[in-house]
């Protein structure tokens, strides 16, 4: 292990040192400006080095991952493992191709000149990641940003200290700080990196501190991607296959216990098939975490909560859902200093719960019962714009309705979180959810500038509007003018 790459933290404030942060970001500008003519082979070279490092420590992440939130071995290696490693071989196979400067046809007005997109990195460029997919959501954007030949710093969660730590091993092996360094640290660490005058950032997290990061940014103008959040809705209609349904929405609500940013958050549900359709939940939730409230305690592949604080939110939220009218359907079993909330379903919630308005993040899932889809559709469209949108049906001409009426991120069909996964698919949101799309060829594009090259030809078309203004100049350029009314022939 290289130790001089890695950065001391204080251990009385948990804080990297503002100095170091300043040293490093300098030192990363020397080796940005040469890095605009990096090869692919080189990046390429980078990527893997990264791939090697990571799967070196396996089982240290494995063993991280237990210390900071018992999230089972497969879901590391489905929801951590498998994302980073598929962005890699991605971006490998695909990386001369999303390079290769990209030839344009001429308009009326450029005529007789050569024109074309390149590719460019931005320059030093920070990711800053949420805990709740320490390893993915690190590593992922750090793939892209590598893949575009930048530099970069990475600023992962501080509560989730046992994989920051392993992490930030595995970068201090594999780059040296002017290429890619990562500090630990909280509130104060944070601070002092968005200070600085990098060239991009990348967040993920909250719409809260979203608009806090886009705040720090507009002092240097630096452009930005925001993977945000919401309350991303699922429908499930009359037509649709409950029990697969049920199958796949529980999935995707209680993998890494609903901790995820497309989680499904609340559930319409038409009102002829609700109560099979919760049976068929009661049936799955039995299946995969135990029968009784004691087997689901113990069950081994059922995260827990980040710890006892947010714990105390979800229950929080459960706790006013109840006092308002809410019943509980599922689960509803608390135990805050476990950080254990078990698979739970709750019904008639009011609108004024503070579950109906903030994002859950969380294994509690309210049920809306719904006779019009057109009411469904007007209560989403009342709401900030979510990450995700969750359609279970078997109807194309209600799919093709709620696809029209309604505006998301992204959508699944007969599935959930799903679309994250795929690398040829943007991965965004829209307003409140988030700003930019990432993931394979987006994601490079993320990190780029696509820059504008203009070749004049041996035809200066453009001299005709050079003054003086003969009466055939000014004939021409009307002519030309008019002849913009005709339709195009690129």
């Amino acid at each position: 292990m290289n130790r001089a790459n890695m950065h001391i933290v204080d251990p009385h404030t948990g804080e990297s040192s503002p100095a170091d942060i300043q040293r490093v970001f300098e030192s990363q500008l020397a080796t940005a400006t040469a890095w605009r003519e990096s090869t692919v082979a080189e990046r390429i070279a980078r990527l893997k080095k990264l791939r090697d490092a990571m799967m070196a420590r396996r089982d240290d992440f494995y063993k991280a991952f237990q210390l900071d939130y018992r999230k089972p071995a497969a879901e590391v290696e489905g929801t951590e493992f498998m994302p980073v490693l598929d962005e890699i071989r991605h971006a490998i196979g695909s990386l001369k191709k999303w390079s290769t400067p990209k030839r344009v046809w001429p308009t009326m007005a450029t005529m007789f000149t050569q024109s074309w997109i390149e590719y460019q990195p931005r320059g030093r460029c920070l990711i800053v990641a949420p805990w709740n997919f320490p390893l993915n959501l690190c590593f992922g954007p750090l793939v892209s940003a590598l893949a575009a030949g930048n530099t970069v710093i990475l600023k992962p969660s501080e509560m989730t200290p046992a994989v920051s730590a392993v992490m930030a091993e595995v970068i201090a092996q594999t780059f040296p700080s002017n290429e890619v360094a990562l500090f630990e640290g909280a509130l104060q660490t944070s601070q002092a990196l968005l200070e600085l005058p990098f060239d991009h950032i990348f967040f993920t997290g909250s719409p809260a501190v979203g608009k806090v990061v886009m705040a720090a940014a507009a002092k240097h103008l630096t452009s930005v991607t925001l993977e945000l959040g919401g309350k991303s809705p699922v429908i499930v209609d009359e037509s649709a296959d409950l029990k697969l349904s049920a199958q796949t929405l529980l999935w995707g609500k209680f993998t890494n216990c609903g901790q995820i940013c497309v989680a499904p958050d609340h559930l319409y549900v038409h009102e002829s098939v609700k109560d099979r359709f919760v049976q068929a939940c009661r049936e799955v939730i039995a299946e995969r975490f135990g029968a009784t409230p004691e087997a689901q305690r113990k069950s081994p592949d059922f995260t827990r909560v980040i710890n006892q604080r947010h714990t105390q939110r979800i229950a929080g939220l459960l706790q006013d859902a109840k006092d308002k009218g809410a019943k509980v359907l599922v689960g509803g079993d608390v135990d805050i200093p476990g950080c254990y909330i078990s698979p739970t379903l709750i019904e008639q919630a009011p609108a004024n719960a503070s579950i109906m308005s903030e994002e859950i993040f969380g294994p509690v899932l309210p049920v809306i019962t719904y006779r019009d889809i057109s009411e469904v559709v007007r209560q989403i469209n009342a709401a900030p714009k979510p990450l995700a949108l969750y359609i279970f049906s078997k109807n194309k001409a209600r799919m093709r309705q709620i696809l029209a009426q309604t505006s998301s991120g992204g959508v699944a069909i007969n599935h959930v979180v799903l679309h994250y996964a795929h690398g040829n698919l943007p991965f965004g949101g829209v307003n409140n959810s988030g700003i930019g799309s990432a993931h394979g060829e987006f994601g490079f594009k993320a990190f780029s500038h696509e820059r504008a090259v203009l070749k004049s030809g041996p035809v200066l078309m453009a001299k005709m509007f050079f003054p003086p203004y003969t009466g055939l100049k000014q004939k021409l350029i009307r002519w030309t003018v008019d002849s913009l009314r005709l339709p195009s022939l690129f």
